[in-house]
């Protein structure tokens, strides 16, 4: 009976690994909801850097990031100490090569390997491709800077599960990108997520970037 048990419970760890679309965290703080006490006691931070990060949110690239740190006059060296603590994820499958290679460690080779993947169906096979252009520690390490996008036609609750550390898996949105399938078209997406979003319409901005609408 403890054999049974122990085989369950590891079938349902692999199918829970198998439904993560947002990289395994190991701790980053997301910029758009990060609370103010969070940032502060970021490394290089200080607080122009931090209201000009706010007063420009929805912060929808890294690379926009970047470049507002870089006129609040912190150096090259120390946004990438701070982006081994806080990141704007990117789309594993969509994201440009200046997004990736902002990531910490990020080299020519394990971006050719990101790109060679794509599209990435699962993390499980991120790992042990990326993991062969560097090594498995590193391919893991990657993989919290990163997301799969969700598709809005076929999502499951342990998908969108994976993303509620960033405001984007929570029960709200589960229940209304549920209510509106099928989704066809960034127009109904924009309309229907719009009003639920009405005391801060840039929102849907933040939330579009993690989806696809897939068939």
């Amino acid at each position: 009976m403890r054999k049974t048990l122990t085989l369950t419970a590891a079938g349902l760890f692999a199918a829970s690994a198998a439904s993560a679309q947002l990289g395994k965290q190991q701790g980053l703080v997301e910029p758009n909801v990060a609370a103010d006490t969070t940032l502060q006691k970021l490394p290089n931070l200080n607080a122009a850097a931090i209201e000009a990060l706010k007063s420009a949110k929805p912060l929808l690239s890294i690379v926009t990031v970047d470049s507002i740190l870089g006129t609040k006059g912190l150096t090259k060296a120390q946004r990438t100490d701070l982006y081994g603590k806080m990141f704007v994820h990117v789309d594993v499958n969509r994201g440009s090569d200046a997004e990736l290679m902002l990531i910490p460690g990020m080299d020519a080779k394990k971006l050719a390997a990101v790109k060679a993947g794509r599209p990435w169906k699962s993390f499980a096979q991120f790992n042990t491709e990326v993991g062969k252009a560097s090594s498995p520690a590193e391919a893991t390490r990657i993989e919290q800077y990163v997301f799969i996008p969700i598709g809005l036609n076929t999502f499951t609750n342990e998908i969108m599960d994976t993303f509620a550390s960033i405001g984007v898996g929570t029960s709200r949105w589960k229940r209304e990108f549920n209510e509106y399938r099928p989704w066809k078209t960034q127009e109904q997406f924009d309309r229907e997520i719009g009003k639920y979003v009405r005391g801060n319409p840039t929102e849907v901005k933040r939330l579009w970037r993690y989806v696809i609408i897939d068939q």
